[in-house]
């Protein structure tokens, strides 16, 4: 990752209202969304449970954008063939959730997926040491997860810098990707500003106060030109 990379805004759907969601897809498609972040929650790793594989295959048939696919469930390995289907999706594990992390992140990309390794509030980097060579994405969560409208972490933005300088000396290729409590605001520009260049925002894009094409120009608009320190 070089410190000239685009900023990418990628809006969760789990923010998104699902009586509508192909429509909520389509929407910040047009508005100029970068990825479409997915959170896929099985009740195990996390107290909660989104979706799986069928909505998964329904947010793909509304977007030509590739989906950032953030599997929050225990032991990924069993359920990794029903996710890694579209060849431009990203598939994102937990660090935690893999007890063999390193033959996960082998197997997705073999298959021909970018693939990104995510680390809880409370992980360190050094969990990340032994693959980080091989990562397109470090997804460090802002949150604990599980549920959306947390309030942003700011103590993850030292995270965010320690590993950006990690990325920079051993000239890895991975870039950084925050997710919780992103908006238009402080919380994206300090972690772009810290070396993030894919900022996950849920209610700041999907929410009842404007529609997504003025939330999404809020976004971009709040970290134009802002580069890491």
């Amino acid at each position: 990752m070089t410190s000239e990379a685009r900023i990418l805004i990628a809006p969760s759907v789990l923010a998104a209202d699902f009586a509508d969601l192909g429509q909520q897809v389509r929407d910040v498609t047009d508005a100029g969304a970068d990825l479409i972040h997915v959170d896929v929650m099985d009740g195990r790793f996390v107290p909660n449970i989104s979706f799986g594989e069928v909505i998964v295959d329904a947010i793909r048939r509304s977007t030509d954008l590739p989906l950032n696919i953030h599997l929050m469930i225990h032991n990924p390995d069993d359920l990794l063939p029903c996710f890694m289907k579209a060849k431009s999706d990203q598939i994102l594990v937990h660090a935690e959730a893999c007890p063999h992390l390193h033959r996960t992140v082998t197997k997705i990309k073999e298959a021909g997926h970018q693939v990104g390794v995510a680390i809880n509030p409370g992980t360190p980097i050094s969990a990340l040491e032994e693959v980080l060579p091989l990562l397109d994405i470090v997804l460090v969560m802002t949150v604990n997860p599980g549920f959306g409208g947390q309030s942003f972490i700011p103590e993850a933005l030292d995270k965010v810098k320690r590993l950006y300088r990690t990325i920079q000396s051993q000239g890895y290729a991975a870039q950084i990707e925050v997710d919780g409590g992103v908006k238009a605001d402080w919380t994206a520009q300090d972690s772009v500003k810290a070396g993030a260049n894919i900022l996950v925002a849920g209610t700041a894009i999907f929410n009842d106060a404007e529609p997504v094409t003025q939330s999404m120009a809020r976004m971009h608009g709040c970290v134009h030109g802002l580069k890491p320190e």
